[in-house]
């Protein structure tokens, strides 16, 4: 199992690597002048050019990339053109509640999603299978942005169980429990496509699993089903359903950039639109460089549970 950690491990080299190049030249491709947007009316062609110089816009981008490229392995990130702070200060003191809603989320959604998949196994073509397939669907089928628009409206605007935005109250918030109030109705919009997801998948596994020769050999033996369907068959079905959880990881960690955008949450998906809107290009590669390096991390910590949940794989 140490070699195959340490193979993960010296993959994740070339993959870091591949994702500063991608994030490099895709934030690139983003129509606009940089130099523009933070000259604003004072944007003349002597002033722009002259911007372009200091910033060093004006160098060929293999350069521009080497040179952004050795600044980030000293943990500079640069400094933003429109906030005047370093990125990577900005971009941590978003990544907090960022991962906040998203791990909130990851945890609802992989609870959720497995007990109501394994609920629809074991009552396959019951009334709660087909209960649960009804759900499922119309999760699937439902954008984020649009749920939690409705949420909104219900509970914020019509009900007023929950706030309408924000992480906590203006005036005499931030305790746990106002955090809590102000994150239920983000965490659930971004957990429900994950969850339906994950409900499908664990479902199709359990039933896989649940066919299979030493299941009935359990059952042979008399061992209660209870025993069968969580030690047995779901144990063995987990090894399948630990990499989805993984992916959904990185799912929630990409739907929290229009989610924080609906609830107004201060996260680094927030920040994003708000860079990209002004041509914040250093902000803007801080921030997605940051989320990426967190997916990758996450892919790692997966391989590992892998690993340990069934110990061929490191054998492999």
């Amino acid at each position: 199992m140490r070699n195959y950690i340490l193979r993960r491990l010296l993959l994740m080299v070339p993959v870091l690597f591949g994702i500063t190049v991608i994030v490099f030249l895709v934030i690139w491709l983003i129509p606009g002048d940089p130099a523009k947007a933070i000259l604003g009316t004072f944007a003349t062609p002597e002033n722009v050019a002259k911007l372009n110089h200091d910033l060093g816009l004006d160098r060929p981008l293999p350069v521009q990339y080497l040179i952004w490229l050795g600044n980030v392995l000293r943990g500079d990130f640069g400094r933003s053109y429109i906030l005047h702070r370093p990125v990577i200060d900005e971009v941590l003191d978003r990544l907090f509640p960022t991962l906040l809603l998203a791990g909130t989320a990851l945890i609802l959604s992989s609870a959720f999603g497995v007990l109501l998949g394994i609920i629809a196994a074991i009552r396959q073509n019951g009334w709660q299978d087909k209960l649960i397939t009804i759900a499922v669907l119309i999760g699937i089928s439902t954008p984020s942005f649009w749920l939690g628009i409705l949420l909104i409206f219900w509970f914020a605007v019509r009900l007023a169980w929950f706030p309408v935005g924000g992480m906590q109250a203006l005036f005499g918030g931030g305790d746990l429990v106002d955090v809590i109030h102000h994150l239920a109705l983000p965490a659930i919009t971004l957990a429900a496509v994950a969850g339906a997801v994950l409900v499908r998948l664990t479902r199709g596994n359990m039933l896989e699993a649940l066919r299979q020769d030493y299941v009935r050999t359990a059952r042979a033996k008399g061992l209660s089903e209870g025993r069968v369907i969580y030690v047995h068959a779901f144990r063995n079905a987990l090894v399948n359903i630990v990499p989805i959880i993984g992916l959904e990881a990185g799912f929630v960690l990409g739907g929290a950039v229009y989610i924080e955008t609906v609830f107004q949450w201060p996260g680094i998906g927030r920040m994003l639109v708000s860079a990209i809107s002004t041509r914040d290009i250093l902000l803007v590669q801080g921030g997605v460089l940051i989320v990426a390096t967190c997916y990758v991390f996450i892919n790692l910590l997966t391989d590992i549970v892998q690993c340990i949940l069934d110990p061929r794989i490191g054998q492999a």
